[in-house]
């Protein structure tokens, strides 16, 4: 069965080690290597890769298997070298061995006497001694032979008393051979190899739990990933039965004792184990020297221990059966509850006994204690154990509580759902107990969850005003402010800004502690940033140092967001860039991972508008895996990559992600969401040759910015509005739709913005003939774009500046102005072919050239090499050559700056 995962992945280093290898004994210095490791740590895929090399490099290649049957017949791996007449000399077997031997290891040198051979023998671990001494000997005899024997076998089977661990130590020590120990794959790597087999980023929280489960062992990565994906955590049955196979073989003792430390988890601690059995000390060490010899277990420090692997614990804890497993755990509670252990593994074991009433203090402590250290993921768990284990006469504002303090934790690790159920209820629950203030004090996160899935600034309203009723004439001076806060917040968050303004203004007014303070004033600073405001980021920034000197993490993290996402829209990119990752690395370190999935998509975000579509691509395909569950996260990961497919021209992959987008969009009805998605169709239309389809998607982003007057996601809009028109032919239209965005854009003065309308007013400048006025303007627009470092217009605009100095009769200019675009797109990391089509489009129809020719021209007018245009095209850097070949007499050109000159002209005359 071919491996699940399509290349090999942590293994860079061994197959280097091979290369050089290979070419030592074609040199004729023959070589034994082994590969040894643990089961299923890749060392069969790896051996493939080597003999694949080796084939490719002209050896002959012979491979041997060895079964575990073969330890019972004398040199039966090598049989296909034996001739045991040969040895029948006399009757001392002795010597008939010694001569069997050497007749061994000689056919094995010999088999390379016409040319290199690699002869590969794998699981030696299950080799008989007859063949263990005729590779022995071999060894010794191949020094001068172009030979490479590459044998493999696990280190977990070299049992003390087997055979080919003291074959291994003599060729070893002896230099006769050397072992390449191939290790478990690194956190990093497990999870590359499962995006490999899922086809996409999968979620750091999987990646988390399939590292946890597999160990970083390829075989079970393997097994693990689809489970882990689909959330499932049962054990795969041919694992588990793996396992207990090997367990059936153990003394009872070894066994009993394996049973009990798979109660208490993947590590254990010696005394723990020795407090819940009954044997005496000698018994339970010699007990734990045969699990450790039979690699069962491992030392994890002082008097502790883990299972080799956690499948081992887990087949071993569900083969226990059920009054068995709850005694032990009872007894695994009791005892660390005497020890005193942490409440958190006192909890599980109690709750795994089946006494919910015991585990649930233990529960609720450690939950409280994990949310005091930002552990959020555990803190999460373990109300969730609480509120599973919650004895039936708990008092109900108990229970209320208990439910608040999940909904909070759920709100930080982006369980959102979750976290609007939990918050749901324990609002509903304080309103029938008549505590208002409590229930209102609720409403900021619910009204967040609610958002985070998808519910409009009506709903949000509607709650937080409610709550504000519930607080009356309460003396809840940090609620109400949190409250108007949170008012502010959603209108801001759907451009309403004046009425964000406001409320901030109000909650300002409110007396209230510190930490809504920084709440306060971050929200009110993004509000006034957006209005175009400049002291919105002085007041931001504040805020984070105020929230960062008071130990304020929450509002660190929201703070950092809040930042870096408003400077993401209002192309502040450099800001944005430093505050977006210094944010994520804080959310991701204190477990706010709603924050840090969404600081994700915008770092993704920023990294295409500035040209690292590579890293842009990366981390917009993260936050898509990780914030699934926030609506916000997932829009904007979806912007990026449909903007990323319409510049690297996969048309039809842009237009099923910008539509879903769209869909998105439109389902939370918030400018900030739909916008973004609006405009690359528009973009995508123009690409796609229908202008007239472009103007329809223009006009609707305005339609979407006119209420609220916003200018952050209408610049966009502007050049390719004026684009679009101009490509009907009607330019009045495309003068009104520049005069009607000037308006907006003028009047918040937004500094991003504004490279915008001097890019617009080039563009009809030069469709009006006024070159030199559109020389000015667009040179203008080069300038304003590249000091923002908006790598989209910025390409545009030197694309567009190329043809107004071909206008102009300025050839050696258009010719630099189009090598420098070409440059940036190179730059950018991917096959850049989308930002210059709709302002140098050649006319596949154009003669001479055919429809190939002219795509191939393109890209040799952007300064790309004959590889990158190829992986532009999907075809070879010969076939690219040949076009160019054909290319150039067509034109009369002699070298490749005479067809971006073509270009640059038949862009022109289209």
């Amino acid at each position: 069965m071919q491996p699940l995962c399509p290349v090999l992945i942590g293994r860079d280093d061994l197959l280097a080690l091979a290369d050089r290898r290979l070419g030592e004994v074609r040199a004729g210095a023959g070589h034994v290597l082994f590969l040894a490791g643990e089961a299923g740590i890749g060392k069969t895929r790896l051996l493939e890769a080597i003999l694949a090399r080796a084939t490719a490099a002209g050896f002959a290649v012979r491979t041997i298997p060895a079964y575990p049957g073969d330890a019972e017949v004398a040199g039966g791996m090598l049989a296909a070298f034996d001739d045991p007449a040969a040895a029948e000399t006399d009757g001392d077997p002795h010597r008939r061995r010694r001569l069997r031997t050497a007749a061994l290891a000689g056919r094995i040198a010999a088999s390379a006497a016409d040319g290199p051979v690699l002869l590969a023998l794998e699981d030696l671990h299950w080799a008989d001694e007859l063949t263990l001494d005729a590779l022995e000997r071999a060894a010794r005899d191949i020094a001068t032979t172009p030979l490479l024997i590459v044998g493999t076998y696990r280190t977990d089977e070299l049992y003390p008393r087997a055979p080919t661990r003291a074959w291994r130590a003599r060729l070893l020590n002896r230099r006769l051979a050397e072992e390449a120990r191939l290790g478990r794959l690194p956190r990093s790597e497990t999870a590359e190899m499962a995006a490999r087999i899922a086809g996409a980023a999968v979620p750091e929280a999987v990646a988390a739990a399939l590292y946890e489960r597999s160990d970083g062992v390829p075989l079970h990565i393997e097994e693990f990933t689809g489970p882990c994906l689909r959330g499932d955590a049962a054990l795969p049955d041919t694992l588990a039965d793996a396992v207990l196979a090997r367990a059936a073989s153990l003394s009872p003792d070894a066994r009993a004792l394996a049973d009990a430390a798979s109660v208490i988890g993947r590590s254990f601690d010696l005394d723990l184990l020795h407090a819940m059995t009954s044997g005496a000390e000698g018994a339970v060490d010699a007990a734990l020297r045969e699990l450790e010899e039979r690699a069962f277990v491992q030392p994890g420090g002082a008097l502790r221990y883990d299972f080799r692997h956690w499948l081992i614990r887990e087949a071993l804890h569900a083969g226990l059966s059920p009054l068995r497993r709850r005694d032990l755990h009872t007894r695994a509670a009791r005892a660390a509850q005497r020890a005193g252990l942490r409440d958190a593994f006192i909890s599980d074991q109690y709750e795994r006994a089946g006494r919910p009433g015991e585990a649930y203090p233990h529960a609720l402590t450690a939950a409280r204690e994990a949310a005091r250290l930002s552990a959020h993921r555990e803190a999460a768990d373990l109300y969730r154990r609480a509120r599973r284990t919650t004895p039936a006469g708990t008092p109900d504002a108990q229970r209320a509580a208990v439910l608040a303090e999940l909904g909070g934790e759920l709100v930080a690790v982006d369980d959102n759902e979750g976290a609007a159920e939990a918050l749901t209820a324990a609002y509903e629950l304080f309103r029938t107990l008549g505590a208002d203030v409590d229930a209102a004090a609720l409403a900021p996160d619910l009204a967040e969850a609610r958002h985070r899935l998808g519910a409009g600034i009506d709903e949000r309203d509607e709650l937080l005003r409610e709550a504000l009723t519930l607080l009356g004439e309460a003396n809840a001076g940090a609620t109400r402010a949190r409250l108007l806060a949170a008012l502010s917040a959603a209108y801001m968050l759907d451009r309403c800004l004046d009425d964000s303004i406001e409320f901030g203004r109000r909650a300002q007014a409110v007396e209230a502690d510190g930490e809504t303070r920084v709440n306060v004033d971050a929200t009110l600073g993004a509000a006034l940033v957006f209005g175009g405001m400049a002291e919105g980021w002085e007041l931001m920034a504040t805020a984070v140092e105020h929230a960062t000197g008071a130990r304020l993490e929450a509002e660190v993290s929201r703070g950092h967001r809040m930042i870096g996402c408003c400077a993401s829209a209002l192309v502040e990119y450099d800001r944005g860039l430093r505050v977006l990752r210094e944010g994520y690395a804080f959310a991701e370190r204190i477990e706010r991972f709603n924050d840090r999935n969404y600081m994700a998509a915008h770092v993704g975000h920023v990294l295409w508008a500035t040209g690292d579509w590579t890293g842009a691509r990366r981390w917009a395909e993260q936050a898509l895996a990780d914030g699934r569950g926030d609506l916000g996260t997932r829009a904007t990961a979806l912007h990026v990559l449909g903007y990323l497919a319409i510049g690297t021209g996969h048309l039809d992959t842009a237009a099923g992600i910008l539509h879903e987008a769209r869909v998105l969009g439109e389902s939370i009805a918030e400018l900030q969401r739909l916008s973004p998605a609006v405009w690359g169709l528009a973009e995508l239309s123009l690409h796609s040759g229908h202008p007239a389809e472009a103007v329809a998607w223009c006009e609707r982003g305005w339609e979407l910015s006119e209420p609220s007057w916003d200018a952050a996601y209408l610049f966009p809009f502007v050049v390719t509005g004026v684009r679009a028109n101009l490509g009907t032919g009607d330019t009045a239209a495309a003068r009104k739709f520049l005069a009607k965005c000037e308006e907006r854009l003028r009047y918040r003065m937004i500094p991003g913005t504004l490279p915008a309308l001097d890019h617009a007013r080039g563009l009809l400048d030069l469709a009006a003939g006024q070159t030199g006025r559109a020389r000015a303007a667009l040179a203008a627009a080069s300038t304003g774009w590249d000091e923002r470092r908006r790598f989209w217009e910025g390409v545009a605009a030197l694309h567009d500046r190329a043809r107004a100095a071909h206008r102009s009769r300025r050839p050696a200019e258009a010719t630099t102005l189009t090598a420098e675009a070409g440059r940036r797109t190179l730059a950018a990391g991917e096959p850049v072919t989308g930002p210059s089509a709709p302002w140098s489009t050649v006319d596949d129809s154009a003669k001479p050239l055919t429809a190939r020719e002219a795509e191939v021209a393109r890209l040799v007018a952007t300064g790309a090499t004959n590889r990158q245009i190829g992986a532009a095209l999907f075809i070879s850097p010969r076939t690219v050559a040949t076009h160019i070949e054909h290319i150039l007499p067509k034109l009369g050109a002699s070298r490749r700056a005479e067809i971006a000159a073509w270009v640059a002209a038949a862009a022109e005359s289209h």
